[in-house]
């Protein structure tokens, strides 16, 4: 889900939690929203996180001892590479591709059995996307993690089918993950792929060829799975003093909206997945839009077509007129989870290279968000590729995503973005850690070298 940040360095801190980017420093006492915060020397630091000794993201363990030629398995024969990842189904538990919730298989156990290895695989319309993780405190950290555009949604929009050459580039991305999963002796996964393989008439199809190629085993799960495990991934970077949120995933071959209520309930502590007061997914996303209306070369009168495509759309949310009320009354902001809005904060940051620790978190005020998307539809397909925050894997992307986004800011014009670098695979990894009770009871520090999941 979600069209992805661009490449970040590998061993960029992904379990950290940054604290806002703010260009403007804040006043002890007061944020830059101006709401009361805890003076400058109450505030939690937080550090970057502990690998465990040796699995940083480079390291290879037991090379050419218990691994052999696992780190290359374009070398190995397709059952060679990993053992299946099971995402067998189970009846009456939860939503899934046929409604159902996976039981997912273990995979493997790391050298220390205390200290096992989580895994979650994103396979997208545009984005193959891998993140391994170990417990820690009340959070998880980053042992590994791999991104690649693989673009497997191209082209579907016309022909209503996965073509042979996405499928062979989401398929050589796929033995890369294998190969980790394999390396790293990961416990338990969920491996998910979203909205090409849900549309495409040989999506099923094609997760039979990656069994055999990969021996991974993917499941394709519902859009109302996808919005809840983005909800979950991203609880931490809500704003906990708001009336509510309104979160949203731009993904490749469809967007998810979700309005997060935090004013109706009954005063108990309840995860935010469970403050969800409606959600909708829209069957447009950065490359299908793109192929319709233009990427590479786009005028502002296209712009605006896009726009106006998603605009109609948005009326059917359901429950539109509660949430254009809820936003009236102000106190509510956006939390972005896509390429598109990280990019933007890294255009923002003016950033020589994308850079995940300062993304992360950032908030963007209205005015701000208006000024970046008038600079990024003036800028030309060359300027745009000139960026390093955009690239050429995302120059004919970027504008879709702003359009939609624009959508968005016109119906609900709220005073904040919040970015977040995170998503569908930090949620998959906060539900599998949950279900296996990894977590000690809280104390009454909270401590903060890693990801943190409860907001």
């Amino acid at each position: 889900m979600g069209d992805g940040p661009p490449p970040a360095d590998a061993d960029a801190p992904l379990g950290h939690v940054p604290g806002r980017s703010d260009p403007v420093p804040e006043q002890p006492g007061k944020s830059r929203r101006g709401r009361p915060t805890r003076g400058r020397k109450h505030r939690r630091h937080r550090r970057r996180p502990v690998y465990a000794p040796g699995t940083g993201p480079h390291h290879i363990e037991g090379a050419g001892d218990r691994i052999g030629k696992i780190a290359t398995p374009a070398a190995l024969p397709p059952a060679s590479v990993a053992p299946a990842v099971s995402a067998r189904s189970s009846p009456g538990n939860g939503v899934g591709a046929d409604e159902r919730r996976p039981t997912v298989t273990p995979y493997g156990r790391t050298g220390d059995p205390t200290v096992p290895f989580y895994a979650a695989l994103d396979l997208g319309t545009n984005n193959c996307r891998l993140l391994v993780a170990a417990p820690r405190d009340h959070g998880f950290r980053v042992v590994d993690a791999f991104s690649r555009i693989v673009r497997l949604g191209e082209g579907i929009a016309q022909t209503g089918r996965l073509s042979e050459a996405a499928m062979q580039r989401a398929i050589e991305a796929l033995k890369i993950c294998a190969a980790k999963l394999a390396e790293r002796q990961v416990w338990r996964a969920r491996l998910i792929a979203t909205e090409a393989c849900r549309a495409a008439e040989n999506g099923r199809e094609f997760m039979e060829r990656v069994h055999v190629e990969t021996g991974l085993l993917l499941e394709i799960v519902a859009r109302e799975t996808e919005a809840r495990l983005a909800v979950a991934g991203c609880a931490a970077l809500i704003d906990p003093d708001a009336s509510g949120a309104i979160l949203f995933d731009i993904g490749g071959g469809s967007s998810e909206l979700v309005w997060i209520d935090l004013i109706n309930g009954d005063g108990r502590r309840r995860r935010m997945a469970d403050r969800i007061r409606n959600w909708m997914s829209l069957p447009v996303g950065v490359v299908n839009i793109s192929e319709r209306h233009g990427g590479r070369h786009v005028s502002l009168q296209q712009f605006e077509h896009m726009v106006a495509e998603v605009a109609t759309m948005l009326r059917d949310f359901p429950d539109v007129d509660a949430l254009d009320r809820a936003v009236a009354r102000g106190n509510i902001h956006m939390l972005g989870t896509s390429g598109t809005v990280t990019t933007l904060a890294g255009v923002h940051l003016g950033l020589p290279r994308y850079d995940r620790r300062r993304v992360d978190g950032t908030w963007l005020s209205g005015a701000e968000v208006a000024t970046l998307v008038s600079t990024l539809v003036g800028m030309d397909y060359d300027a745009r590729i000139a960026n390093p925050c955009i690239g050429r894997e995302r120059a004919d992307l970027v504008l879709a995503g702003c359009a939609i986004l624009e959508a968005f800011r016109r119906r609900w014009p709220v005073d904040w973005l919040r970015v977040a670098d995170r998503g569908l695979r930090e949620g998959v990894l906060v539900e599998l850690m949950a279900e296996d009770g990894v977590w000690r009871p809280r104390s009454g520090r909270r401590g903060g070298e890693a990801f943190h999941p409860h907001a």
